[in-house]
């Protein structure tokens, strides 16, 4: 998302997060083209079979759901989307103080999580649908004149988070989908560059699904995928509920435990 990452970054640590619990990271980027072509491959056994990147190894699939829906999950939402389908200061204590966190909100179009290594564009562009609700945390209260839900320092973006409603589900899960395959390039980048980790699904019901992955800074990033078992510094899910979709980038350098409770509690109130 253009708020929270600063663009570039130092040869060897490819402009990625530092390292250190509950820190802000800072995440840089740069356009490139997007990939959005293999959206109707769908999801299967879990996971996204993805395409082959141009002269490279196809991306891994996202691993089998992390724990079983039943028929008690909650039911996919409906209906227009509202503030209390948005995270709050208190989703991401103890981590980073939840009295620190500044909430804004907009509703509208404009640029979101899509990363710099699949390219930059408007929610519109993207997608083709109506205006989403943009929701920024932050721990300071300077925010960009052009859009408020970013802080003018990068290192003071604590997350952002986009929410919309496709008015089926159907539709919904085309859009999140989409959303997903566009931060798949990012999974293997050249090294010394912030790479996205594996794919991790989480399910809570049929209909309440939601896939998120690790932000790993450059210097973790020796092989041109991210490291296996290392901790990541925050990340980047989209998420889906019935007719509602979203995209959570967190800044925060939260470790796995922290993204998979954050990413839950988003999903549990989209």
């Amino acid at each position: 998302m253009n708020g929270g990452p600063a663009t570039g970054g130092a040869p060897g640590t490819g402009g990625g997060p530092g390292t250190g619990g509950g820190r802000i990271a800072v995440r840089p980027r740069t356009a490139v083209a997007a990939l959005v072509a293999a959206a109707a491959l769908g999801l299967v056994t879990g996971g996204f079979l993805l395409p082959a990147r141009p002269g490279g190894a196809r991306p891994a699939a996202a691993p089998p759901s992390t724990g079983a829906a039943s028929a008690t999950g909650p039911a996919g939402a409906s209906g227009p989307v509202t503030a209390a389908n948005l995270l709050g200061p208190a989703a991401f204590g103890p981590e980073v103080d939840p009295g620190r966190i500044h909430v804004t909100d907009r509703y509208g179009d404009g640029s979101y999580a899509n990363a710099a290594c699949s390219g930059e564009k408007t929610l519109e562009q993207t997608l083709g649908g109506p205006g989403a609700h943009f929701r920024g945390l932050m721990t300071g209260t300077r925010t960009s004149s052009e859009d408020p839900t970013q802080a003018v320092l990068p290192s003071e973006q604590v997350a952002r988070e986009v929410v919309g409603d496709a008015r089926t589900p159907s539709l919904a899960q085309n859009f999140s989908e989409r959303l997903l395959l566009e931060e798949v390039p990012c999974q293997e980048e050249a090294p010394g560059h912030w790479v996205y980790g594996r794919t991790t699904a989480v399910r809570l019901s049929p209909d309440v699904t939601a896939n998120w992955m690790g932000l790993y800074q450059g210097d973790l990033n020796t092989t041109g995928r991210a490291p296996e078992g290392r901790e990541p510094c925050g990340g980047i899910a989209v998420l889906r509920s019935g007719s509602h979709y979203g995209v959570l980038e967190v800044d925060a350098c939260l470790g796995t435990a922290a993204m998979d409770r954050v990413v839950r509690t988003a999903l549990s109130q989209l």
